[in-house]
Parts: C-alpha cells; sequence; structure tokens
C-alpha cells in the first residue's frame, strides 16, 4: 500500500480525496494489507478505497473504506502496544444494548489491533454547529441530551470501572503535575500546594455524593457524529466509567473546544433537568425539585474535568508532540476562573489562577519557577 498516493475513492463525499494512510513500521503495514484483504469478500470490502478519516489524541487512527455495496466502513489502527481494544469493544455493545447508535463491530483482529466498524457518518456535530447563533443549535444539543439519557437509564452497577475517589484524584493530579510543573515552569509547593490540596479534597467530596450512572467521559459535538439521515451517533467511548450523574451534561455544555454563553448553557441543562428527574434519574436531596442545587454540583463537577483537561492538554503537547490542544488551554482556565469566582469556598483557587495567569495584579502569593 502506498504511503502518499491518494487511495481511489468510490464514495461522493469530497473526504474521499484523503491521502491513503502512511506507515512508520512497514511489517505493520503489511500486516494491515493482510487482514483486510483476508476480511474484504466477506466484508464486501475494496481495500484499494482506503483512505485517511481521522486522528485522536490517543495512539488510534480511523480509515475510511467503500464496500461493493456503495456503502462505507471504518477501519480503527489502535497498536495493541499503546492501545486496549477491549473497552471499546465492551462498551459498543453496551449502546447497542441501550438503544444508542454506535459502531457495530464487524471485525476484530485483536492480537494486531485492526478493526472494522460501521460508519455513523462524515460530519461530526461541531462540523454543523453555528457558532455565532447559539439558538440555531438548540435541536441538535436536544438530540444530544436524549441520546446522553438514554445511556444514563441502562446503567447498571458493576458493569464498567467506578468513578471513584482514586480516579478522580490522578485526574487532578495532571493540572498541577503537566500544567503547572511542565507547561508553566511553576515548582507546586508551599501555599500552592496546600490551596490545590484543599480544593481537590472538596471537589473529590461534592462529586462523589453525587448519583451514579454510565459515564461516556467525554460526550460532547465532537464525538457525535450526524448520519445522511441527521440522527447522531455517538464515538470515542473507550473510556466509559460508572460514575457522577453531573459528568456528561457538563462535558456536553462546557466544551472543550468551543464556548457558549451562560444563558444558553442553562437553557440546554435546563431541559435535560427537566427530563432527568422526569425519568427519575434525578431523585437526591433536593435535585428533582430544586434545579439551582443540581446546576451547582454540575458546576463542581465541570471543575474537576476542566482542571483535568487543562493538564491532558500540556500532557498532549509537551509529551505526544501535539501543541493543537495547548492552544485551547486558556478555555479551561477560563471555565475555572468562572466557576471558582462564584463559590466562597474556591476563592483561594481563584487566587492561585489569577497569580499564575497574570489575570490579576500579584497579591502576595509567591509561586517559585522551576
Amino acid at each position: 500500500m502506498s504511503d502518499a498516493t491518494p487511495a481511489p475513492c468510490h464514495h461522493p463525499f469530497p473526504r474521499c480525496r484523503a491521502l491513503a494512510p502512511t506507515w512508520a513500521d512497514p511489517a505493520r503495514a503489511q500486516a494491515f494489507a493482510a487482514w483486510l484483504a483476508r476480511i474484504a469478500p466477506a466484508q464486501r470490502l475494496q481495500p484499494g478505497s482506503v483512505r485517511v478519516a481521522s486522528a485522536d489524541a490517543s495512539f488510534r487512527r480511523y480509515f475510511r473504506l467503500d464496500t461493493t455495496d456503495g456503502a462505507t466502513r471504518i477501519v480503527m489502527d489502535a497498536p495493541p502496544a499503546q492501545e486496549n481494544s477491549a473497552p471499546f469493544v465492551h462498551v459498543a455493545g453496551l449502546m447497542q444494548a441501550a438503544g444508542l447508535p454506535a459502531p457495530q463491530v464487524l471485525d476484530w483482529d485483536e492480537p494486531q489491533g485492526f478493526m472494522l466498524l460501521t460508519d455513523l457518518g462524515h460530519r461530526t456535530m461541531m462540523e454543523e454547529i453555528d457558532r455565532a447563533h447559539p439558538e440555531a443549535n438548540r435541536p441538535r444539543y436536544l438530540q444530544a441530551v436524549e441520546l446522553l439519557l438514554k445511556w444514563q437509564q441502562a446503567s447498571k452497577p458493576g458493569v464498567l470501572p467506578p468513578y471513584d475517589e482514586a480516579l478522580l484524584r490522578r485526574e487532578l493530579a495532571l493540572f498541577p503535575d503537566w500544567y503547572l510543573a511542565k507547561h508553566r515552569g511553576i515548582a507546586v509547593e508551599g501555599a500552592l500546594r496546600d490551596t490545590l490540596s484543599k480544593t481537590f479534597d472538596l471537589i473529590v467530596a461534592r462529586n462523589l455524593a453525587a448519583p451514579m450512572v454510565y459515564v461516556h467521559r467525554d460526550f460532547m459535538p465532537r464525538n457525535l457524529m450526524v448520519s445522511p439521515q441527521g440522527a447522531l451517533g455517538v464515538l470515542d467511548f473507550q473510556d466509559a466509567v460508572y460514575g457522577p450523574i453531573t459528568y456528561d451534561i457538563a462535558s456536553l455544555m462546557r466544551d472543550a473546544f468551543l464556548t457558549w454563553d451562560e444563558e444558553f448553557v442553562l437553557d440546554i441543562t435546563v431541559r435535560y433537568w427537566e427530563r432527568a428527574r422526569k425519568l427519575g434519574l434525578l431523585n437526591f436531596e433536593d435535585w428533582h425539585s430544586d434545579f439551582g442545587s443540581f446546576w451547582r454540583a454540575v458546576e463542581w463537577m465541570g471543575l474537576q474535568r476542566h482542571l483535568k483537561v487543562a493538564g491532558i492538554f500540556a500532557r498532549l503537547t509537551l509529551r505526544d508532540g501535539k501543541p493543537k490542544y495547548l492552544a485551547d488551554a486558556p478555555r479551561f482556565i477560563a471555565y475555572i476562573r468562572h466557576t471558582a469566582a462564584r463559590y466562597r469556598e474556591l476563592a483561594p483557587l481563584l487566587k492561585a489562577i489569577d497569580e499564575i495567569e497574570g489575570t490579576e495584579a500579584a497579591s502576595g502569593w509567591a509561586f517559585g519557577r522551576m
């Protein structure tokens, strides 16, 4: 298979003009070609039509190819040394059982890390969003809310890994370890370490108190595909866990790559809350009757995610050589500041962030530079 020549294309979408995949390891390229040739007759595939579809923040890559009957399929290339695809297969089955449109696994070469999947579409929800007119996007967001509710209704304990204290704290540690220490060059010690420790204790306690459901963990427009018929499908779910019900709605509305005004965020979140309480998902404390109480919990969950993702984006840049992610870090710092400014318990965190980011005059904090 050529590493530079565009693959022949038999599908009318413009993305078909993408290049054929390149391979750093010739042996892996040969293994891929052999696997594809082996399954092509039964799956009605046209191996010569393989082209790059997308890549994600991990080591996974995705290719698209045509079938002899005019359809398309997706191939996941997930090297086993870097990626464990078993959770993807497991969660895909859970989603399909719950009635969600998730990719169906048609073939899986587990030792090599190649997987053939059904194709949910060529466009993501993100690509269809009208950033200038929030109201125009309400129907799509309400579609996403319905998918999320269906996923949460199917929840059962003991099926997915728990989003427990240990995992919450490992994720929070990404902020001081990668964003502060490695990206900003700040020694996390003394007053700063004490502030983060106390803040993280509060965040973990608040979030572990929430009802537990299936959590996608990256439920946002970039991971929702739009079918030609206009339905939404779900991708990138391999890291799903059993955790706080507030996580995915926070992820959807405080997006990693897109910022909405508070009015629109509240509008969609209220609609989610109304549906969730009618379905019996929010029978906890006063959440069923008081949106404000539920909203506060969403903000505290969002804060955990924002701190985590700022750390992840720094790690993707500094360790994995993917600088485009860190360009979105200011969005997360803004989310963190926005939430910290609303709660008295978070005032020390806000003060620390302002000193680190230079968003406020120096106020006595002395953070050592590494």
